[in-house]
């Protein structure tokens, strides 16, 4: 069986320099989960002593917090400051910029609408953003009913996918005498899509490793399975069940955007020596 990796797969930018920010930050506390890969970050806390912290109120005075890459709300962030901890912002750049839009957009009289998961860290950090509140949805559906401004901002999960996105932006453009559309989904975002979409119409199984709390995993997931109906998501080669390759020729893997290199190659290791 042919084993080939997507031309784009794992570390996005934004989480190689959180990864980079927590080992050059020893014996310090994140303030939630840094990415969503659990293996990763128990490597940090046993190589580098770098422990989680759930509740931003338990950092004393003069303790450091690093910023998980998704960021945190505002009020949150003001609060660590205002009571001087140490704060080591890891949050992701392409995460700041909608957090950015919000603010600047709310200020100047729009509606703020936000494509994406309302239960996410990214979309609970870029909401607080929007000083006159914001709107979050994950479909037109959810437009029909609201009363909104003729001035309306819109930003997406950063791990969304276009095709969704626009299809919020195509609802929102006719109705409404102003739309200020924002292309917040990041690069790495379309190139890992890109690149899953391509591999999956060849392979007859493909593999999605990452967190299963990883929104943009399971956006690979879900472009992979539109292409391959024997489409499988793990966190690691534990996860693997041999029967998914009986009979196939081709298999394709890919990985989200907080899944490293180790164990991409434990997978590929365990697929070509148990499978």
């Amino acid at each position: 069986m042919k084993i080939e990796l997507a031309e784009s797969y794992g570390f996005c930018f934004g989480v190689k320099r959180a990864i980079k920010i927590a080992e050059e930050n020893k014996n310090s506390s994140t303030y939630g989960p840094l990415i969503h890969n659990s293996k990763e970050i128990e490597r940090l806390e046993k190589d580098f002593k770098v422990s989680l912290t759930d509740d931003h109120k338990s950092f004393a005075s003069g303790e450091k917090a690093v910023i998980r890459t998704h960021g945190i709300p505002k009020n949150e962030l003001e609060e660590l400051v205002a009571n001087r901890v140490n704060v080591v912002d890891a949050t992701c750049p392409y995460v700041t910029k909608p957090q950015q839009i919000c603010q600047e957009m709310s200020e100047q009289g729009y509606d703020i609408i936000i494509f994406g998961d309302e239960a996410h860290p990214e979309i609970k950090g870029v909401k607080s953003y929007a000083t006159h509140g914001a709107r979050v949805v994950t479909s037109p559906l959810e437009l029909e009913d609201l009363k909104l401004k003729e001035k309306i901002a819109l930003v997406a999960q950063t791990t969304r996918k276009v095709e969704d996105y626009l299809e919020i932006a195509n609802y929102l453009i006719p109705r409404y005498k102003e739309v200020r559309v924002f292309n917040t989904i990041c690069n790495a975002t379309f190139e890992n899509q890109e690149a899953v979409r391509k591999i999956s119409k060849k392979a007859d199984v493909m593999i999605i490793i990452g967190g299963k709390n990883s929104s943009n995993t399971k956006q690979l997931f879900s472009i992979s399975h539109d292409n391959c109906k024997d489409s499988y998501h793990i966190e690691d080669e534990n996860d693997l069940d041999c029967s998914w390759f009986k009979s196939k020729e081709f298999c394709g893997i890919s990985a989200g955007a907080s899944t490293p290199d180790w164990i991409i190659q434990n997978v590929v290791n365990a697929i070509q020596k148990n499978c």
